[in-house]
């Protein structure tokens, strides 16, 4: 059967132009014309066009298609290997692209007022998974307090970044040490790491009572994200997320007006 451009335009979805586009460029030429000169396609044609839309589906260019098509020595499975690695390279190029898209706009829903070099050189590893901070962030909104928090937030200078990151590396040592040497999660020494944790976000960001602070406790043990902008994944050990939660509830009973704290 012959078919004529408007009924192969049809068929496989394209434009009449690239129809006409392929026949210039020798990729797909009609094997008949009718008897009034309109081009005809072939059902052999029509093979050809679905391999040549095949391969440009792929992202193949035309002359290399062309080459695959007419050349019988060529081999297929070479230039579709080919294909497939650059698939690979570019779809890992954009997984990166959207991941910097996404980590700008959680840094930009943090309401962190610097530029982005002056966040790489404050919070260096930290800004890497800001989603945690960004959730919380859409979660309570509209709450007073994490409204005033925010707020605080905002107004910090690139110098109150750096205290405040420079308070939190001191304490997250002293912290260290004290996990890695044993120290009880429920003893005095813990106890006092985890207070100057809640008296450090009273102090920067919003009141923190001790109920508020067994809260976000609780997240370091059911969010890996919330754990790591208190201590950064490089710096963790096993048991040392459940051992600051339990320091913290140990100082939030010792803080409690019924223990004299």
């Amino acid at each position: 059967m012959s078919y004529s451009v408007g009924q192969v335009s049809g068929f496989a979805g394209i434009t009449v132009r690239t129809l006409h586009h392929y026949d210039k460029a020798g990729l797909l030429s009609p094997s008949d014309r009718s008897p009034a000169g309109y081009r005809l396609y072939s059902d052999a044609d029509l093979a050809r066009l679905q391999q040549i839309l095949f391969y440009r589906e792929l992202g193949f260019p035309l002359d290399e298609i062309a080459t695959i098509l007419e050349d019988p020595q060529a081999n297929a499975l070479d230039h579709l290997r080919a294909r497939h690695r650059l698939l690979n390279e570019q779809i890992s190029k954009l997984r990166r692209l959207v991941e910097v898209a996404e980590h700008a706009m959680e840094v930009q829903q943090t309401g962190v007022e610097l530029t982005p070099e002056e966040r790489f050189e404050v919070f260096g590893e930290v800004t890497f998974d800001l989603t945690y901070a960004t959730q919380a962030h859409l979660k309570w909104q509209h709450r007073e307090g994490h409204q005033r928090s925010m707020a605080r937030a905002a107004a910090h200078s690139k110098e109150d970044w750096a205290t405040i990151m420079a308070e939190a590396a001191d304490w997250r040592l002293r912290l260290l040490a004290a996990f890695d040497a044993g120290k009880p999660a429920d003893g005095t020494p813990a106890m006092d790491l985890a207070e100057e944790h809640r008296q450090h976000i009273t102090r920067w960001f919003t009141p923190c009572p001790t109920d508020m602070h067994t809260r976000i406790a609780d997240d370091f043990t059911t969010d890996p994200r919330a754990f790591a902008l208190a201590v950064p994944p490089t710096e963790q050990r096993p048991g040392l997320a459940p051992y600051l939660r339990t320091a913290i509830y140990a100082n939030g009973v010792r803080q409690s007006p019924d223990s004299g704290g």
